[in-house]
């Protein structure tokens, strides 16, 4: 006998596809707990949560339940950056040490701002070995990254930067705002969105957080030296868990830093608002000019990657992940956000209006279709 999944939450009149295949990935795919939030031209539509938050107590999900949404911070910071721009204080195109002189060392210096963002500068990983202290400490990363020659001529090649793309973006915002990036996002954008996002995660929150659970083994893993160095900076931590199976970014010390590539963590609604305000007149919005959209959408990298797994059709923006079928089809050329180790996802949609979020606690691997499916039901009760 399959029990039946406890789903909580709102649909709109139209979006009733959506609510199918959320309950669907519970009874047909696996799901342990999720929410799932769609705001469409500044209204909400879906909102949608069930399951187990914590399968440790049998903690059941909630309206508030954020959870670790991995690389979907790295969507975070590009909305960041972008807002910089907007401000004056920021070109994309100018090299990185105007804002970061210490950056230029070994090869560096002419590396514009924009080759942080599209993983094209050449810093997956770090030579240098680092502790976990000195990963959550900020500065000995910034100093290792300041040592680092590129691993392959910048502007050559392009390579997924699983972790130091969260130092090399957020060393600019600090440098220009003076903030570290989870305090500058919680000023500007968390705050006056009443976001339920954080980068660097209070210790009053610590106990809604959803527990993660580590993905099922991968019977033909991709090995590379390169990658392994990147996604676990060096070893500092295991990731996506380690030997006994205990998913790293359940630690209170590494949610608590706010490590900036992969340690955010929110609730789908935080997410989905988010991206919402950039696109739509949610509160007083939309936060991003045409011009931002415009260049975000642009495709400036694709294809196989330097020290990448085969190339499945992603295609990256700056700072962005973008339609990219069939591997991570959104809603089409105006959509832009990032997907999340495990399962996550978020985006805007230009066209629609459209903010995304999808957050899950229990991780799948390669051909997790999951938010996908939702994606897609979306795109059909949109074309209705």
């Amino acid at each position: 006998m399959v029990t039946q999944p406890q789903i909580h939450g709102d649909v709109a009149d139209r979006y009733g596809r959506v609510a199918d295949v959320f309950r669907d990935n519970f009874t047909a795919r696996g799901e342990v707990g999720a929410a799932v939030t769609v705001y469409v031209r500044g209204r909400k539509v879906v909102d949608l949560y069930g399951g187990v938050a914590d399968t440790r107590t049998g903690r059941q999900w909630d309206r508030d339940t954020p959870v670790v949404v991995f690389s979907c911070t790295k969507g975070m910071l590009a909305i960041c950056a972008y807002l910089l721009v907007q401000q004056g204080r920021l070109d994309l195109d100018a090299p990185v040490t105007r804002y970061w002189p210490e950056f230029g060392q070994h090869g560096k210096a002419h590396i514009p701002v924009r080759w942080l963002l599209t993983h094209q500068a050449g810093l997956p990983a770090l030579d240098r070995p680092l502790t976990l202290d000195e990963v959550l400490a900020w500065d000995p990363v910034i100093k290792a990254i300041e040592a680092q020659a590129p691993l392959w001529e910048p502007g050559t090649a392009h390579g997924y930067h699983p972790m130091t793309y969260g130092w090399l973006v957020g060393e600019v915002i600090h440098r220009i705002t003076g903030q570290l990036p989870g305090a500058f996002f919680a000023d500007t954008l968390a705050g006056p969105l009443g976001l339920r996002t954080w980068l660097g995660l209070p210790a009053a929150e610590s106990d809604s957080v959803a527990w993660g659970l580590a993905p099922p083994p991968d019977p033909d893993p991709f090995e590379e030296p390169v990658a392994e160095r990147g996604i676990t900076m060096g070893g500092a931590f295991a990731f996506p868990a380690d030997a006994d199976g205990l998913v790293s970014f359940n630690d209170d010390a590494i949610r608590a830093a706010g490590v900036p590539g992969a340690g955010a963590v929110s609730t789908a609604d935080g997410l989905a608002r988010l991206y919402a305000a950039c696109v739509s007149d949610l509160d007083g919005g939309p936060l991003f000019t045409t011009a931002s959209v415009d260049d975000a959408v642009v495709v400036r990298s694709r294809g196989q990657q330097r020290h990448g797994p085969p190339d499945t059709g992603q295609r990256w923006g700056t700072g962005f992940l973008l339609h990219s079928p069939p591997a991570r089809p959104l809603l089409g050329e105006r959509s832009f956000g990032h997907d999340g180790a495990g399962g996550n996802l978020a985006f805007a949609d230009a066209e629609h209006q459209v903010g995304f979020g999808y957050v899950v606690n229990q991780m799948r691997g390669m051909g997790d279709e999951r938010a996908n499916r939702l994606t897609a039901a979306l795109r059909t009760c949109l074309e209705a």
